[in-house]
Order: structure tokens, then C-alpha cells, then sequence
């Protein structure tokens, strides 16, 4: 894969993610606090929960960095599949959440969509940082770096919150107003 083609999957995959907790209702994460519509567990088993789960989830990112900065690829296709195959370990991994909670419907608040933005920003950093192992050297980066890379991954989510927070209460709205 040349690095034309490896940033601009990264952006359509930052695109993509960044609105995904925006259009979906079912929770990608398991948070250690409850939410509306949840169901009722002890408060010592969602910190477990949340503890595993979030080990899981950077045990999948390590693997996923590992596997894509270490392995010599034959062909560009090589690490396009592999790449594809680690995007969908992690969907299949956030998708978790939302069949467990299955039967009723949860009210997400704005800071647990934040935290799931949050999550897929790291994952696809974790990816990103993989293509460029492979495609050359790694070089360092601040916090600058970091700070304006989910600057613009949050100017990505634009477009889903808008969305969800502001034409659907403008619709909400217009229809409860008298006429």
C-alpha cells in the first residue's frame, strides 16, 4: 500500500468512526457508571466489567500495532487486507456492548458519546501509527501532535452531532410549538 492510499483510509475510517457514536443508540463501551435505560447491575460488577473490557479493548490495540508495524509484507494488498481484518476485530469488539443490551433501548448521555469518540480516536491512532511502521519509520511525535490530531477528529464528529443534538431538537421543536 502506497501512503496515499494508507491516509486516505485513515480518513474515511476517521470520518466513518467519529460519527458512528452519534448515529447509534446502543452503547460501544462498557461504562462503570449506569445509564439511562440500563439494566440494573451491582456496582462492584460494572467496574469489573468496565476493567476487562477496557484491558480487552488495549490488548486489541497492542495486537493490532504489533501486527501491523512488525509483520514484512509481501504486497501493498497484504497489508490492506490485514489492515481491514484488524478494523474489523475492533467493530466486532465495540459491537459487544450493544448485544448484551439488546432488549431495551439506552439513552447515551453527550459525555459517553464523547468517551466512545474518545476510544475510536485511539484505535484508529493505533492504526495509523501501524501503517506508518510499515510503510517506513515511526517518528516521534509531542502532545501537539496528539492535541490537534483529536481536534480534528472532533471536527470529523461534526457532522453526527449536529445530527443527533441539534436538528433533531430544532425538529422536536417545531412540531410541539403552537401553530
Amino acid at each position: 500500500m502506497s501512503q496515499n492510499v494508507a491516509i486516505w483510509v485513515l480518513i474515511v475510517l476517521s470520518l466513518v468512526s467519529a460519527n458512528i457514536p452519534f448515529f447509534v443508540e446502543r452503547p460501544l463501551l462498557f461504562l462503570p457508571w449506569q445509564q439511562k435505560g440500563e439494566q440494573n447491575r451491582s456496582v462492584l460488577a460494572r467496574w469489573l466489567v468496565f476493567i476487562v473490557y477496557t484491558g480487552v479493548l488495549l490488548a486489541v490495540g497492542w495486537l493490532m500495532h504489533r501486527t501491523l508495524s512488525q509483520t514484512l509484507f509481501v504486497s501493498p494488498m497484504h497489508l490492506l487486507l490485514l489492515s481491514v481484518a484488524c478494523v474489523l476485530v475492533a467493530a466486532l469488539l465495540l459491537a459487544v456492548p450493544a448485544w448484551t443490551q439488546r432488549k431495551q433501548p439506552i439513552s447515551k448521555s453527550f459525555f459517553a458519546r464523547l468517551l466512545e469518540v474518545s476510544v475510536l480516536y485511539g484505535l484508529i491512532g493505533v492504526l495509523g501509527i501501524g501503517f506508518e511502521s510499515s510503510l517506513g519509520n515511526v517518528f516521534p511525535q509531542g502532545w501537539e501532535f496528539y492535541a490537534i490530531t483529536y481536534s480534528l477528529f472532533l471536527v470529523l464528529a461534526y457532522p453526527g452531532f449536529v445530527i443527533r443534538y441539534l436538528l433533531k431538537r430544532r425538529r422536536v421543536l417545531l412540531t410541539s410549538s403552537p401553530a
